[in-house]
């Protein structure tokens, strides 16, 4: 059975301890710890060892030294009660001549998450998510005025007008209509030759995500689902840049399309086989997302019902 907490990128998340955000003393102590963990991002690029294939390079209390003054973000604490931290470095940092010369890696995301451990993938992923959104939010929208990052990076306040901001998550409805043993895949044109994938679409003000999904559907492919019908699969944090994606299988009315050209290139429908080929890498024409993306999941899941 698939299950969210199991997610990459969400599976095996630490405590978070929000309690400790407003306690100034506790964090700045707490930094200095010996045995505090820090990671690295840069432009929402996580540091990784080399070989990408290792994880996050995890530093200590030397970290301060890196970059004094830019953005820290507390994390929470692992099982042990070590304190995780986050630093967000300038774009301009070089690698060269610092501290951490020959240590690692600056890595997109993408390329990164793939292969490092379930903690480091949620950490990174919530890092990379507040520091994107805090270099999008540095003005409040009330007045103008610069905002302050408060509460150990969670929120941002006015000084000027007082108004508080908090990150935002959006949810995403990804989902695969189906019917009579086939289910609705597609692809957008910036995609790789071969790519398919489940459609995906953000919820609007003033709908549920099955509403969401089902009209994504229509408006995407022209093929009418019906939201009632949603079967919930799992949702997965995705950090490009915040997002929260809610995986479903929705009943489709009838096979025809009519796509949006401005949406997607183009969809089709696939057996149950040609899915299972899809996910393994033996279709003759098709390959499909990687176990990192809950899109993934939700085709095998459809794939291993029984029709």
């Amino acid at each position: 059975m698939t299950n969210s907490n199991d997610m990459p990128l969400a599976a095996k998340p630490i405590d978070r301890a929000a309690h400790r955000r407003l306690d100034e003393a506790w964090l700045e102590e707490a930094f200095a710890r010996k045995d505090v963990l820090v990671l690295l991002m840069r432009n929402g690029e996580p540091f990784v060892h080399p070989g990408r294939d290792s994880g996050l390079v995890w530093m200590g209390p030397e970290a301060a030294r890196l970059s004094p003054g830019s953005p820290r973000l507390f994390l929470g604490e692992d099982k042990a009660g070590t304190p995780v931290f986050a630093l967000d470095l300038p774009e301009r940092f070089a690698l060269e001549g610092s501290l951490i010369e020959g240590a690692g890696e600056f890595l997109d995301f993408r390329a990164a998450a793939g292969s490092i451990p379930d903690m480091d993938g949620n950490c990174a992923s919530t890092a990379r998510s507040i520091f994107m959104w805090h270099q999008s939010h540095r003005f409040c929208s009330k007045c103008g005025s610069e905002s302050a990052m408060v509460e150990a990076g969670w929120k941002r306040q006015c000084p000027a007008c007082g108004a508080e901001h908090f990150p935002r998550t959006d949810p995403v409805a990804i989902m695969l209509a189906v019917k009579d043993g086939k289910a609705l895949i597609g692809r957008q044109k910036m995609w790789p030759p071969g790519f398919y994938s489940c459609l995906a679409g953000f919820c609007e003000p003033g709908e549920t995500i099955e509403q969401a999904a089902a009209r994504e559907i229509f408006e995407e492919a022209g093929v009418v689902a019906d939201a009632a019908s949603a079967e919930y699969v799992a949702c997965q944090p995705w950090p490009f840049p915040s997002s929260l994606m809610v995986g479903l299988i929705l009943e489709a009315e009838g096979f025809d399309i009519s796509i949006d050209e401005k949406e997607i290139e183009v969809a089709r429908w696939v057996t149950q086989e040609e899915m299972v080929r899809i996910l393994n890498h033996s279709h003759e024409e098709i390959f499909g997302p990687p176990p990192m993306a809950i899109a993934h999941h939700i085709m095998k899941v459809w794939s291993e019902k029984d029709h």
